[in-house]
């Protein structure tokens, strides 16, 4: 038997595993199954001939390398073998050496193929990840979620605080989705007024109110065959979420005034920054809904429970800043990053982007300092607060006030006399022993705005 034969031989003189199909429909099967590097087609064969084959092959594997060969060469045949995607055509008999070469060298094509897809995924996931920034155990819990995810169609809950990333997230769902191709819509749900939200994600007809002078496609149909993020969902109207559930349920949306269902092919991330459990309970939000929105979810961990991270990101966003600025800065000093360190960034990444651009523009040398920051900044987190003052007990909010404000006013008195406690307990009006006797209370440190 030639197949057998040939098998045989090549695995011996090329070292590698060769698999046989005794028709185009089985070979179709085990490409289905298994990964292979090259295939070698007969043109003629029982059930389709080999050119049937090529196309479909090319049709669901572009890159796979396909050497034909045949009895029956003719110049017209050969051509269109390789108009259609054959790297080879070789015409029986033929030398085995000769074959054992022409392989080789499409093997060769093979590797080459594999490495180039190789390195452009590599680049593109680095440019997907490119400002989701940390190596915590966390973080790439996170990375990993993301790319499990984004193979899927499902729809998508991200939570997390304010700050922690929740459009990166969504984002790099989307770039390494089957729709990367298609378009991103984004729509941050609660800057958008509930009587014009509804228009806004599902277009209107002309006359459906005083100035709809014509009719006008929704969000939803701007992001078909794409991805929509509905940032911060836990604050849309029950209206909203009935009608945001039939797109869910029946992949369709109604414009307002329209008698008619419009099919969409969009996939839904959401965000949330609340506990949705709690507003389930409190009838804040519709369980059905909830359900079908919370199919697969990814939580975000907040900036302070990955402190890890924070010489990574903080430095990225040092040298992202100070390039967009013009303005380049060597780094952030050994004291600046302790104090970053030990702030617990109640809005996470978003407020240490905001700090460090501002570090930037007032910075006077090529390396930031505590003595470059607004101290109102950079200090008065504090503990998170997760109430307003007025749900919290007095004293609490009380207590939460004048550490905020202590911990601000002294670090900038501190910065502005360098670290001197006498020379800042003057020109503040306190006594030394006042001073220091605050600036125990709220951990304030002067070494830390002394010049080295």
């Amino acid at each position: 038997d030639m197949q057998k034969l040939l098998k045989r031989s090549l695995e011996s003189a090329m070292d590698c595993k060769v698999e046989t199909a005794s028709s185009g429909e089985m070979a179709l099967q085990m490409l289905a199954k298994s990964r292979f590097d090259l295939v070698l087609a007969d043109i003629k064969m029982p059930d389709m001939d080999g050119l049937e084959l090529l196309v479909l092959i090319k049709r669901e594997t572009p890159d796979l390398t396909v050497v034909m060969m045949t009895a029956f060469g003719s110049i017209d045949i050969a051509v269109e073998a390789m108009k259609n995607g054959a790297y080879d055509f070789i015409t029986k008999p033929f030398d085995h050496d000769a074959l054992v070469l022409r392989l080789e060298k499409a093997f060769e094509r093979s590797t080459l193929l594999r490495e180039n897809l190789r390195l452009q995924k590599e680049c593109w996931d680095i440019h997907v990840f490119q400002d989701l920034v940390g190596k915590s155990t966390r973080m790439k819990k996170v990375y990993e979620t993301v790319q499990t995810v984004a193979k899927t169609d499902l729809t998508v809950l991200i939570t997390g605080e304010t700050g922690t990333g929740k459009d990166l997230t969504a984002r790099a769902i989307h770039a390494l989705s089957n729709r990367s191709r298609g378009p991103y819509v984004a729509v941050n749900c609660p800057t958008v007024p509930e009587n014009i939200l509804e228009s806004e994600l599902f277009g209107y007809k002309k006359g459906a109110f005083t100035h709809a002078t014509q009719n006008r496609a929704g969000l939803f149909q701007e992001a078909h065959n794409g991805t929509i993020f509905l940032d911060e969902i836990g604050d849309i109207s029950p209206t909203i979420q009935t009608k945001l559930l039939r797109v869910l349920q029946e992949k369709e949306i109604k414009p307002l005034e329209d008698t008619k269902f419009i099919r969409v092919d969009v996939r839904i991330i959401a965000s949330t920054n609340q506990n949705l459990a709690e507003k389930l309970l409190k009838n804040e939000f519709r369980q059905d809904f909830y359900y079908r929105l919370n199919v697969l979810s990814i939580e975000l961990p907040a900036l302070r429970d990955r402190p890890e991270d924070i010489p990574l990101i903080s430095n990225h966003l040092l040298e992202k800043h100070s390039v967009k600025l013009n303005k380049p800065l060597n780094r952030l000093s050994p004291e600046l990053m302790n104090l970053f360190l030990k702030k617990p960034w109640v809005s996470n990444v978003r407020k240490m982007e905001n700090v460090i651009i501002l570090e930037i523009l007032f910075s006077t040398t090529d390396e930031i300092t505590p003595r470059d920051i607004d101290f109102n900044e950079i200090l008065p987190d504090g503990p998170r607060m997760e109430h307003p003052f007025h749900q919290q007990p007095y004293k609490e909010a009380k207590e939460q006030t004048l550490q905020q404000f202590n911990a601000g006013y002294i670090g900038n008195l501190l910065a502005a006399n360098n670290g001197n406690v006498t020379q800042s307990a003057r020109s503040c009006g306190l006594e030394r022993h006042a001073l220091q006797q605050i600036m125990r209370r709220y951990k304030v440190k002067a070494d830390v705005f002394r010049k080295k």
